[in-house]
């Protein structure tokens, strides 16, 4: 059985968890998909520079898109924060040089090693390529079924911590993931966590929007 790796990347801390949570309920809100600092420290309780701390690792991983606020009005403009989804106005420059590097490291992978090669197309293998980096940054041991589809992470890092957490937890991975196959650009996209009732397993699956499965161009 694998051992679970330590936790690091995006969701190394509950504070992160919380910030990116409110940043992904922002974005499908209706009216505004941006939060401010002051807003996320009425959200959180942190303190105004804990915030900014946080705000500034998650921008240099991709996962969160500052913005300068357009006024109308006499007054210093605030910067607006948004969760980096992939979708259009929010995607991260750096996520897409990540999701390259993945891809390209991939390509190297599957030259020296054949049988690595997958069976889906050409853009979905290197969403998996970006996935699989994103998740081994973040202390998971990733491993893709291309197949039926699932991505198997047990034994999950987050396991022991307090159950009462575990759903935000949860979403926040999920819509991270989901960012990732965004910005690489393709058919795949991360549906749902699938319930278990041991905290320790953890299985995403995956789904193919085109419904179309095929070898490498």
């Amino acid at each position: 059985m694998r051992n679970g790796g330590p936790v690091c990347g995006p969701i190394s801390t509950y504070s992160r968890v919380q910030l990116l949570h409110l940043l992904f309920e922002a974005g499908r809100g209706q009216i505004r998909s941006e939060l401010t600092i002051g807003e996320l420290c009425e959200a959180t309780g942190l303190h105004a520079n804990t915030v900014r701390e946080h705000l500034q690792r998650l921008i240099e991983g991709g996962y969160v898109i500052p913005t300068i606020e357009h006024r109308t009005t006499r007054g210093r403009p605030r910067t607006l924060y948004r969760a980096a989804t992939g979708a259009p106005g929010a995607s991260s420059p750096v996520a897409r040089d990540k999701a390259k590097a993945a891809a390209r490291r991939g390509d190297l992978m599957r030259r020296m090693l054949p049988s690595a090669a997958s069976a889906l197309g050409r853009e979905a293998t290197y969403q998996l390529d970006a996935l699989v980096e994103h998740l081994e940054e973040s202390g998971f041991e990733p491993v893709v079924d291309d197949v039926r589809l699932t991505v198997d992470l047990s034994p999950c890092p987050h396991a022991a911590g307090s159950p009462d957490d575990r759903p935000m937890l949860c979403q926040v991975h999920l819509g991270l993931m989901q960012g990732v196959l965004t910005e690489a650009g393709g058919p795949l996209a991360a549906e749902c966590v699938q319930a278990a009732a041991d905290p320790a397993e953890c299985t995403v699956r995956l789904t193919d929007r085109t419904g179309l499965t095929h070898g490498m161009a």
